[in-house]
């Protein structure tokens, strides 16, 4: 029985805690909304954890007490125990039932929901929450617009979404085909992305860092491979990053980028991708005009090199089957080199 118990008490604490170290986890709080998100799920993960051992104390009691025979037993028919069911199985769930749903009504006053008695509706939200950053979510990949009064100030990138510290941050958030979940659990809640219908976020970063978040909600097949990266910055190196991204994409310098830049502007690579500042002006896809400074390709699935660049251009259904970037294996060996030194070079 003590080995028994044992082992129930290491299978409580270590199934719900399993997640704590993960990258996404929610306890593993960067902001001041995932704080009171993590707070409540602490409770209840205590709980869960609490309620499991007295379960199984009891389920053990049942088990190992002495056995008599029918002659020892009270009748068949005998009443009592009604008061231990009306305790376990009526009162105390109704009471840990309604603190859990009053601390959770508590904590939804920071996440303010258009609709609701006492909340802006849809229409006012959109016209009083002016969106800093867009987000538009693929099937199966993130389009993120840092938008500004001065349209000289506007630009997309594609899947790293990057934040100052100690300041707000309004997002609005869209789907263009089906719907998806925008998640950064170090950083907020989850937010739906719904076909007409915007949503907003506010996301305050207290920590800089880097963060992973996730599409959760099923969008299809590559639902799982729908990441994303949260970078928050200083002021200063947030301000760097963005005037980095104002500009248009680097002009080649070496022969091998300047041949797989004209590669680029004259294949189908323009038809579906933006890169500022060439005849390259696509919008079904992620714009690439700095894609060489990101960290990841497809969506956050692989590291941005050479060979993962490579592979990406000419099967890129191998890696991530099912996403509307096709296969492309008619370049030459001299040509997919060439692509890859210019995009390489869009820093």
């Amino acid at each position: 029985m003590v080995r028994w118990a044992r082992n129930a008490l290491l299978m409580a604490l270590v199934v719900p805690l399993s997640g704590c170290h993960y990258a996404q986890s929610i306890f593993h709080t960067r902001g001041p909304a995932a704080h009171s998100i993590s707070e409540l799920s602490w409770a209840m993960t205590i709980l869960f954890v609490v309620t499991t051992i007295i379960m199984g104390i009891l389920l053990a009691i049942a088990f190992y007490r002495r056995r008599g025979s029918l002659a020892e037993h009270e009748p068949i028919d005998a009443e009592g125990g009604q008061m231990w069911v009306a305790i376990g199985g009526i009162l105390i769930p109704l009471i840990v039932l309604t603190v859990l749903f009053v601390v959770g009504l508590d904590m939804m006053g920071d996440f303010p929901i258009h609709g609701m008695p006492g909340m802006p509706s849809s229409k006012q939200m959109v016209q009083g929450m002016k969106p800093d950053i867009i987000i538009i979510g693929h099937q199966w990949w993130w389009e993120i617009q840092y938008v500004n009064d001065d349209p000289s100030r506007t630009f997309t990138t594609a899947n790293e979404l990057h934040l100052p510290v100690d300041r707000p941050v309004n997002i609005e958030v869209k789907t263009a085909d089906v719907m998806h979940s925008f998640w950064i659990p170090a950083l907020n809640g989850k937010v739906d992305l719904i076909r007409g219908q915007p949503n907003f976020i506010r996301i305050y970063a207290s920590h800089t860092g880097v963060f992973t978040g996730q599409c959760a909600e099923y969008c299809g097949d590559q639902h799982a491979n729908m990441r994303m990266t949260a970078f928050v910055q200083t002021q200063d190196a947030y301000n760097a990053w963005v005037a980095n991204q104002l500009k248009p994409g680097a002009q080649p310098t070496s022969p091998d980028a300047i041949a797989g830049e004209k590669i680029f502007v004259s294949s189908a690579c323009s038809m579906c991708h933006t890169v500022r500042g060439t005849p390259a002006g696509g919008k079904v896809a992620p714009d690439l005009t700095h894609i060489g400074s990101r960290k990841m390709l497809a969506s956050e699935i692989f590291p941005n090199n050479d060979a993962y660049l490579e592979a990406w251009i000419t099967n890129a259904q191998s890696l991530k089957r099912d996403c509307l970037m096709p296969d492309l294996p008619d370049y030459t060996g001299v040509q997919i080199a060439d692509l890859v030194a210019y995009l390489r070079q869009l820093q």
